[in-house]
């Protein structure tokens, strides 16, 4: 965490990461303020055009109970390259001990060369919910129904 980060503005969630590779890159903020740890490749990797990589981290992490790592792209790549995660946000439970991977997919139409050490996407920590799942006969009625795709907009062609 840079020195200009307070850790009173933190939850008090502590985030274990444990070293897999010799080069691989303990995550951090970039800016105070940041929603997003970098996660970055421990290999160079090419992703050509439609192309999908699963780029490794070289990282196990310990994701607290009660909270889940999700992986989202970084702008920057999707914007000059066309570069996103394909199962965005890629979801990483709590219970899950093994690689980190990023699984990116090149939207772009030339081939991508990611170097090792090089930022490949963002891990967002978020608490999450588990629902009791109870199975009904009918459930409650609401403005919306069971309109589909589209049906909340108010554009053109919203219905």
């Amino acid at each position: 965490m840079s020195d200009d980060v307070r850790d009173d503005v933190f939850d008090d969630v502590v985030l274990s990461v444990r070293r897999l590779h010799p080069d691989a890159v303990v995550p951090t903020y970039a800016h105070a303020g940041d929603a997003g740890l970098d996660l970055s490749s421990t290999e160079e990797v090419v992703v050509a055009p439609g192309a999908r990589a699963a780029v490794p981290t070289g990282l196990a992490l310990a994701i607290p109970p009660g909270w889940v790592g999700l992986v989202h792209p970084r702008s920057g790549l999707a914007r000059r390259h066309g570069l996103t995660v394909a199962n965005a946000p890629g979801t990483i439970d709590a219970g899950y001990r093994g690689e980190v991977l990023v699984l990116l997919v090149n939207l772009g139409a030339e081939p991508v060369t990611l170097a090792r050490g090089e930022r490949v996407a963002q891990l967002l920590l978020q608490r999450v919910g588990r629902a009791l799942v109870r199975e009904v006969d009918a459930l409650d009625d609401t403005a919306r129904g069971a309109g589909g795709f589209g049906s909340s907009g108010r554009g053109v062609g919203a219905g």
